[in-house]
Parts: structure tokens; C-alpha cells; sequence
């Protein structure tokens, strides 16, 4: 006897409640995009931020950019109204005949679903977490640096290798030796009083917290650059913090066994943009 199987309603597919075609080029591929939200009382963070990314991404990789004023009705549809949660919207390339060919006029899979908002002790955001340098190295490919594009095999390797650590958030270097940034983060070191960040020119994903921050720097009186950043640079900085779209900003507290106590300028940043040490 077959077991029957169960019919999610947690994720919209082209706008309702359905399944993945398993000839879509995304499950297939890897080919398509992708946004993870947060979501609170039916608001999500920096939305225009995300759609914005979204909209960039499927420029550079030829995929027809859905109705982003659909793409908002569904978001909402599914956002919680009373209640914070995790919202991921993909967009691939669609389905196709086997190959990796694309067809000529493709017409694109949206997908929008929620999930539980993780819990993160408070003390991430007022002490800070310990970051290791892990020893998987990403590949460089100017083509999808910077896009959320929907092949992460690296990010689950890397994970699979912090598993092994006594760390909260892993440190990834490319194939050059610069650092990219955590496996789930961008990173930011502070300076002499500059901000820095790996620029995103060779791999890496272009962070919407990334980007909230660099555009708050005035705010505080900061001067941001994007550059190479060596780990030998960023071990000697004067603070170390990571930025995501759901958790905001944790400082780094130890880098490889290296105390480094929280910093000033993390601090002022979550004060800044609401996260207030608790997230």
C-alpha cells in the first residue's frame, strides 16, 4: 500500500498553493534566484532592497523578471499578520525540455513560503559570536558574484564544515585567499575609523543588510570602502561584526581563538536600524 502524500499549504506556486514541476530549470539547474525575508506583523524588512536584488539577478542572468507588483501581493499573502517569520521568494527560469539550453522565451516559476523565525540568544547581539576561518575555499566566477543565484552547494559544504566548530558563523575565503565573508553573512571590519568590506567582484552575494549598512555609514560619521580584504587585515582590525537580512548585525566577539570583545561601531548600527541589541 502507498502512503498518501501530504499537501503543503505553506508555499504559493505561480500564485497558489501547489508543488514544483520536476522538469522546472531551478530544481533541475539550479537555474533561478532567490530572496529570504524577514518578516514581522506582516511587514518585511527592506523589501524594496530585496526586489531591487531580485530585479538585478534576473537581469544578468536572462530570467524574465515577474510582475513585481504580483510578486508583493503574494509576499503579503503569505506573511504573517501577528507574528515575526521567515519569508523566501525563488524565481527560476522555468520548465524546459532536458538539457541545459534554455528555451527561447521562457516563463518563469515563482515560488513565496514562510518558515519559523529562528531564535537567537540575546547575547549574540549585546557579546557577540565566535567566527572561524573554515577551509573550504569559494570559486571565483565575476558572472554570479553578487546575485542570490539558487546554486548554494558551497554554502552547504561550508556549513557541513562548521558543524565541526565551536563557532556560531563560519569565515570563507576564494580561491585568491581574500575573505568573502561567513557562510551565511557578509562581513564588515572597522579600521583607524574606516569601515571595510570584501568587495563582491569575484564571488559572494551582495547582502541586503550589507547594503543597509554601507548606506548608513554617513549616519555615524564613517567613511566605507569595498576592497580586497586579507585575513591578515581583518585580524588586525579594530572590530568585526556580520550582517544578515533576518539576524541584522552581531559583532564578533573571537575570531580563530582570538579575543576581540564586542564593538562600539555594532552597537550604533543596531541602535540605528532598530535591532537594539536583542535583534
Amino acid at each position: 500500500m502507498t502512503a498518501a502524500r501530504s499537501t503543503t499549504t505553506d508555499w504559493l506556486v505561480d500564485g497558489i498553493p501547489g508543488r514544483v514541476d520536476p522538469r522546472d530549470r531551478g530544481l533541475a539547474y539550479g537555474d533561478g534566484l532567490f530572496e529570504t525575508m524577514a518578516a514581522d506583523r506582516g511587514r518585511i524588512r527592506w523589501l524594496d532592497h530585496h526586489l531591487e536584488r531580485l530585479a538585478d539577478g534576473c537581469r544578468r542572468l536572462g530570467i524574465p523578471l515577474p510582475d513585481v507588483s504580483t510578486l508583493r501581493r503574494e509576499i503579503g499573502a503569505v506573511c504573517p499578520a501577528t507574528a515575526r517569520a521567515v519569508v523566501k521568494l525563488i524565481v527560476t527560469r522555468g520548465v524546459s525540455a532536458r538539457g541545459y539550453e534554455p528555451p527561447d522565451a521562457p516563463r518563469a516559476t515563482r515560488m513565496v513560503g514562510t518558515a519559523r523565525w529562528p531564535s537567537h540568544p540575546p547575547s549574540y547581539y549585546t557579546h557577540g559570536i565566535e567566527l572561524r576561518t573554515l577551509k573550504l575555499r569559494l570559486g571565483e566566477n565575476p558572472a554570479l558574484a553578487g546575485i542570490k543565484h539558487l546554486n548554494r552547494l558551497e554554502q552547504v559544504l561550508a556549513r557541513i564544515e562548521l558543524n565541526d566548530r565551536s563557532a556560531q558563523e563560519g569565515l570563507l575565503l576564494d580561491t585568491s585567499g581574500f575573505v568573502v565573508g561567513g557562510t551565511a553573512s557578509n562581513v564588515f571590519a572597522v579600521s583607524g575609523g574606516r569601515l571595510l568590506t570584501p568587495a563582491i567582484r569575484r564571488c559572494g552575494v551582495s547582502g541586503v543588510m550589507r547594503r543597509v549598512v554601507l548606506e548608513s555609514c554617513g549616519q555615524l560619521g564613517l567613511d566605507a570602502e569595498q576592497t580586497d580584504l586579507a585575513p591578515e587585515a581583518l585580524g588586525a582590525a579594530d572590530e568585526i561584526f556580520v550582517t544578515n537580512s533576518l539576524f541584522g548585525i552581531w559583532p564578533v566577539r573571537e575570531l580563530d581563538g582570538q579575543s576581540r570583545g564586542a564593538g562600539e561601531v555594532a552597537y550604533r548600527l543596531q541602535q540605528l536600524l532598530g535591532y537594539e541589541r536583542h535583534g
